[in-house]
């Protein structure tokens, strides 16, 4: 418990570092900015400088470019405001690597690390190029293995979240990484995620099966009960959605924590990592009920949380027709893609069978979009 976790020199923990080093905060708290910019640069530089003033370590971004993420049949999908065509939100958002460039220069002159989510290979490789000091893996490209070996290949520390996955999947992941140089979060995949789903002894397991430093992503819409048991429990990291109103119409904004609540979040991580985590979960025993804690506590025991379950094989990636494909076909690199399913279509083969079928016949029709599947080749 309460492993380290390095960065660029700096040590990031949960255990005693505030009374060892007062002048530093630990654990690492990142304000995950997503695209609640909404391809602004100067609504991207308000975002940062209130996350500055509420405390955050580290401000994420997202590098989106849409045909990375999903099929442009992916229909509509239910996000915390709504239904929404993801893919043609996603079109919206895109912004060429200067947008990044300049919101990496403007994070770091506030002292603050910059880091940011790539979706595939482009992004990874544009992200690379303005020379990050950590890359950040989302729960839906954890089982994207060509992208996670490209990523890890650049021999930077970086975050994987766990969340929608099974411990094969995630063992799968770190394979590719050294000792030492990945955080892993404990994550649910749910917007917003249930307080009592988090299972937050999973951090002491995930740790110690792993060896690796363990946090926590976010995504309930309480400022501090899990981000505090998570720091009782070890956390060296974590991570919170951060939007300047609930209101405003950034995709993720419906659940993620205006400046005020950050800020509070912040002081209740920060009182956490001070003392003892069984000090942590006593006073939040008192506050919010034995019977709240000891749920969200859980039994440490890896599984889909019971509002992530139907998520599992179609949050995460697969293989994907990217055109039509006739019956007799031979199947090429070039037709297929790897992407969230969704709702929608159906879920195919996961990434790591990409190559396997390319060469192979297609045994029927497969309409462009759809998963392709041991049945089809």
């Amino acid at each position: 418990m309460g492993r380290n976790f390095t960065i660029d020199g700096t040590v990031y923990s949960s255990k005693n570092l505030l009374i060892q080093n007062p002048g530093i905060k630990h654990p690492l708290v990142i304000a995950e900015l997503g695209t609640s910019h909404g391809a602004d640069p100067v609504k991207a530089r308000e975002l940062v400088d209130a996350a500055a003033e509420a405390g955050a370590g580290c401000v994420k971004f997202q590098m989106v470019y849409a045909d990375e993420i999903l099929h442009p049949g992916t229909g509509e999908v239910v996000l915390p405001g709504g239904p929404v065509r993801l893919y043609d939100a996603f079109k919206r958002l895109e912004v060429p690597p200067s947008f990044y460039a300049d919101m990496k220069e403007y994070t770091e002159s506030k002292g603050l690390l910059f880091l940011c989510t790539p979706f595939g290979p482009r992004s990874a490789r544009e992200l690379w190029e303005l020379k990050p000091k950590a890359f950040k893996i989302a729960s839906p490209e954890l089982n994207y293995t060509a992208l996670v070996r490209q990523i890890a290949g650049y021999g930077l520390p970086a975050f994987l979240s766990a969340g929608v996955s099974k411990l094969g999947d995630i063992e799968e992941a770190l394979e590719f990484f050294p000792s030492g140089r990945v955080c892993l979060l404990h994550c649910v995949t749910a917007y917003p995620a249930p307080e009592r789903d988090y299972n937050l002894r999973m951090l002491e397991s995930l740790g110690a099966v792993f060896g690796t430093a363990v946090g926590v992503s976010d995504h309930s819409m309480d400022p501090e009960l899990i981000p505090a048991l998570a720091v009782a429990l070890g956390a060296a990291a974590v991570e919170k959605h951060f939007c300047m109103s609930r209101a405003d119409p950034g995709l993720d904004d419906p659940i993620a924590l205006p400046p005020a609540s950050f800020s509070r979040m912040v002081r209740a991580v920060n009182r956490a990592a001070a003392m003892k985590g069984d000090e942590v979960i006593a006073a939040y025993s008192r506050e919010r009920g034995e019977d709240m804690v000891r749920a969200v506590l859980g039994d440490g025991v890896k599984r889909l949380a019971p509002s992530e379950k139907a998520n599992y094989g179609r949050t995460n990636r697969s293989v994907h027709a990217l055109r039509d494909i006739a019956e007799g076909e031979v199947i090429e690199a070039g037709m297929t893609g790897i992407f969230r399913t969704e709702k929608v279509l159906r879920p195919g083969l996961p990434p790591s069978w990409a190559e396997g079928i390319t060469g192979r016949r297609a045994r029927r029709f497969i309409p462009a979009g759809e998963g392709i599947r041991f049945e089809d080749c």
